[in-house]
């Protein structure tokens, strides 16, 4: 008989507050109001912060690349050469999957190579939102 139950590694909160908070910093150090968004393995936000003066948008963005990158298990910014090389998926990607940001600034989480959360910030210009999501990933250890 096959197992009924399965259990999935997923980041704790106090480890996603961790995230976040090395994140922030991050964008202090950058001079890049952003927002940082943190989901568990099943996409459900753990932890947030937006910071003053961080664009509006930044809040949901955020949330939507850390939801993308947990989701599919790679970073958001991959999916730009994804939908390049993909007539089909470029169509019926953005406005088929819900939740959906096909650009940098989403990473997976992982633990012994296993997804256990995602992080995603919004603030800039997407490549600058990567790095600093890198420096909140690298908080993990």
């Amino acid at each position: 008989m096959t197992e009924i139950v399965r259990q999935v590694p997923s980041i704790s909160s106090t480890a996603a507050q961790h995230v976040v908070a090395a994140a922030i910093a991050a964008a202090q150090d950058s001079g890049q109001a952003s927002a940082v968004a943190v989901v568990d393995a099943g996409g459900n936000l753990l932890a947030f912060r937006r910071m003053d003066d961080a664009a509006l948008q930044a809040t949901q963005i955020a949330q939507d690349k850390a939801y993308t990158a947990a989701g599919f298990g790679m970073p958001s910014a991959q999916w730009h050469e994804f939908l390049q090389q993909d007539a089909p998926l470029a169509m019926g990607a953005p406005d088929g999957i819900e939740r959906f940001v096909p650009f940098g600034g989403g990473l997976p989480l992982t633990l012994d190579g296993r997804v256990i959360g995602g992080i995603g910030v919004s603030g800039g210009h997407w490549s600058a939102d990567e790095r600093i999501a890198t420096a909140g990933a690298n908080a993990l250890g």
